[in-house]
């Protein structure tokens, strides 16, 4: 089996409102997300962002537990509603602050910043100008863009834009990143944003040559449900409008055939001005980072299962489906975590092999993990050898990925401790560190090493050779 490169970047993610908590802490002004939890939608007996994992106060502790477990990378996301204050463009001097001295802590521990430049937390400001429906969204994030690059530029090496804006489109209004005032369709928000990514990696390209930048879309391999050819055309469409859709137009700089057929059949288009278009034919990517959690499995679908699937809840992992595409199944050949999400390390593979056959480009896992409800014991001990051995069965895929020829430069699991899961609370527990808190008790926030921060320590230790 191959080894993994000499440089690999082992690590692990965050995102800034799933972890600083301090909402009204350093000038930060309101986000989305901030009061997400006050939605009719949002699940009962579920906290919200508020306080989340307060590593807002805890931040030099926890870049300390990184590197103790020896981290050669840490990806985390810039809050652009602590940096940025209102549709003008006034820059917060105390969240520059706040992450210029995250970034420095990191790199004084020999920590590599892998930053996210949007992770699903707009400013309210943004509604102003019309919100993600406005195709003025993209200039506002140029103007957040080339503030990041003006004050982290000369640090930061590994760029992020705009984490899983797939799943903006695919299941915006379940996981709260949607205005409640929004009147676009999903296809023309996605197109907003995918304006705002390449304005950001065009302006990349201007001001820091040297530096990479990459899209942070949610990918999966789709299975069909069986080898009827129906399921199988089931099977070509989900791979369109789940993943491909999202990579072509960044990679390739169009919108595919396929894609531009589907919204004519279901009587859309997006509108896209001339000036948009120049702008996404010449803004490649150096790199491919994604998020991966399970394979999909699909069928085809009936109109009356569409109507009859709008009755019922689904999150962003299952229950999808969507009228001449196709519809989520359950696979009966996987297990399953407590939370319900399939497990498929030899998907994890296939999606490897197949984003890299597709686009030759590097890749950068950004997110890959399990959601536990964790044990805490009386003697202050996590025993998580279930989340051990998903990560040595997801290692050892893409190990195995690796010697089939796919070019990786990092793995950067979800998450580097507990935080708060988008819509079911700080009690999926996905760390390498226990944070102690429940739903509605903060308690001490301590910060306890699991089993499988040791583990991981180790694995670092000998870049994987010991999966």
């Amino acid at each position: 089996m191959s080894k993994f490169p000499k440089n690999f970047l082992w690590g692990a993610s965050t995102s800034a409102y799933q972890v600083e908590g301090a909402i009204n802490q350093g000038g930060k002004v309101p986000s989305i997300m901030d009061r997400f939890d006050e939605r009719e939608s949002y699940p009962k007996g579920i906290t919200g962002f508020k306080v989340a994992s307060d590593h807002y106060n805890h931040w030099k502790e926890d870049v300390a537990m990184m590197a103790e477990m020896g981290f050669k990378s840490y990806r985390f996301s810039i809050s652009w509603p602590r940096i940025i204050k209102n549709t003008k463009g006034d820059i917060n001097k105390e969240g520059i602050k706040f992450y210029s001295d995250l970034i420095d802590e990191l790199l004084k521990n020999k920590i590599e910043p892998v930053v996210t430049m949007l992770h699903f937390d707009t400013p309210d400001f943004i509604e102003e100008i019309g919100g993600l429906d406005s195709h003025n969204f993209s200039k506002l994030f140029e103007h957040y863009s080339k503030v990041l690059f003006e004050n982290f530029g000369s640090r930061v090496k590994w760029w992020l834009t705009i984490n899983e804006l797939n799943m903006f489109a695919l299941a915006g209004q379940i996981i709260g990143v949607i205005s409640e005032k929004s009147k676009a369709t999903k296809w023309q928000i996605m197109h907003n944003l995918n304006v705002a990514q390449a304005r950001a990696i065009r302006l990349c390209r201007k001001m820091l040559p040297e530096v990479k930048i990459g899209p942070a879309p949610n990918i999966s391999s789709v299975y069909p449900a069986s080898s009827k050819p129906e399921d199988y055309q089931a099977k070509l469409n989900f791979d369109q409008i789940r993943n491909w859709v999202f990579l072509d137009i960044v990679c390739r700089g169009e919108y595919s055939n396929w894609f531009k057929n589907f919204l004519k059949s279901i009587n859309q288009e997006i509108e896209i001005t001339n000036e948009e278009k120049e702008i996404l034919k010449n803004s490649k990517p150096d790199f491919i980072a994604f998020n991966y959690y399970s394979t999909m499995t699909v069928a085809d679908v009936t109109v009356e299962e569409y109507k009859k699937s709008l009755e019922s809840k689904s999150d962003q992992q299952m229950g999808m489906i969507i009228p001449g595409v196709g519809k989520a199944v359950k696979n009966p050949n996987l297990d399953k975590t407590q939370f319900g999400w399939e497990i498929d390390p030899l998907g994890f593979k296939n999606t490897l092999k197949d984003v890299w056959d597709r686009y030759q480009l590097p890749i950068m896992i950004t997110e890959n993990g399990i959601g536990s409800k964790d044990v805490l014991t009386n003697d202050e001990k996590i025993h998580d050898d279930y989340r051990i051995e998903y990560y040595q069965k997801h290692i050892s895929s893409m190990a195995s990925a690796i010697n089939d020829g796919v070019e990786m430069i990092g793995y950067m699991p979800w998450s580097a401790i507990d935080l708060v899961s988008t819509h079911e609370g700080i009690s999926k527990r996905y760390g390498f560190v226990y944070v102690n808190r429940d739903e509605f008790d903060e308690k001490d926030m301590k910060r306890i090493r699991k089993d499988s921060f040791f583990w991981y320590q180790e694995l670092i230790k000998n870049n994987g050779e010991n999966i």
